[in-house]
């Protein structure tokens, strides 16, 4: 079984579909993670969550920070932004199925010896407190209270982790982090005013995620992406894929062998490309 990452597709769902053809994906066989940001920004968010519903469990999707946002404003929670793109799912007649299904996916994933967030991971954090802190999320956005909890979720504080974080303010710093996180400084604190710089472009005080001395995931493979004008970036211990679809560059998937430091990429230009700018 093959399996494929594939970076944030943003409502490009034609792009997504010839990306789907170049690797000549086969549902009975393949298995594909999208690292989230599924919809938003491109024209076509409801034929992505359209197609991706229907692949079943031959295709896991992380949640990003613009399906949260599609999630959000569903409940009333946020209004829909200059710029958004999601009123078709929401006009839907399948809204109520696709919204359903969006909630329960995942924000963190751990497969073939890969760590996969949308975003980043904090520098205090294992793997496995990942996955265990992104399940405390998981199983709040799936209960019976989670409109209740979209109220809560937005704002920068607190804008670092400490165990005793409890309540609110625990699941807003693992959700900021997993699904908004580009800088942080070197004892963890989030910073979330640069959106449009490459990672050599850090505010004063701050490094990438994932150049921060010391990470505790750094002896693990991390896949993500969120980040466009970062780009596409492969090093043994890391698997970029945000290349900018939406914003005039490439849908990317990365094909994972049966060492996860053995990858083949594949990419596709974007023809739905609306207007330069950061993404994420």
């Amino acid at each position: 079984m093959a399996l494929y990452l594939i970076g944030d597709v943003q409502g490009c769902d034609a792009a997504l579909g010839r990306l789907l053809d170049e690797i000549a994906f086969s549902p009975s066989r393949d298995r594909l993670v999208l690292l989230g940001d599924l919809v938003n920004r491109g024209p076509q968010s409801l034929a992505v969550l359209r197609r991706l519903l229907a692949l079943g469990d031959a295709a896991a999707c992380l949640l990003g920070n613009h399906d949260l946002h599609l999630l959000a404003v569903s409940q009333g929670v946020r209004p829909l932004h200059r710029g958004d793109t999601v009123g078709d799912i929401l006009d839907a007649p399948d809204r109520a199925a696709l919204l359903d299904w969006l909630r329960h996916r995942p924000l963190a994933l751990h497969e073939r010896g890969v760590l996969m967030v949308h975003a980043g991971v904090l520098p205090q954090w294992t793997a496995a407190q990942t996955l265990r802190l992104a399940a405390e999320v998981e199983a709040v956005l799936r209960g019976a209270g989670w409109a209740a909890f979209m109220q809560r979720m937005y704002g920068n504080q607190p804008d670092a982790w400490h165990d005793g974080l409890a309540g609110a303010e625990r699941l807003r710093v693992i959700v900021n982090a997993l699904t908004r996180l580009r800088f942080c400084s070197a004892e963890g604190r989030m910073e979330f005013a640069t959106k449009d710089r490459a990672a050599d472009g850090a505010p004063p005080g701050y490094l990438p995620w994932f150049d921060v001395p010391g990470r505790r995931t750094a002896g693990d493979v991390v896949a993500f992406g969120h980040w466009s004008t970062l780009g596409r970036l492969a090093r043994p211990d890391l698997i970029a894929l945000d290349t900018g679809c939406v914003w005039g560059g490439c849908l990317t998937a990365a094909r994972l062998g049966a060492n996860p430091r053995e990858r083949e990429f594949i990419e596709v230009r974007c023809e739905e490309a609306q207007r330069p700018g950061a993404g994420g």
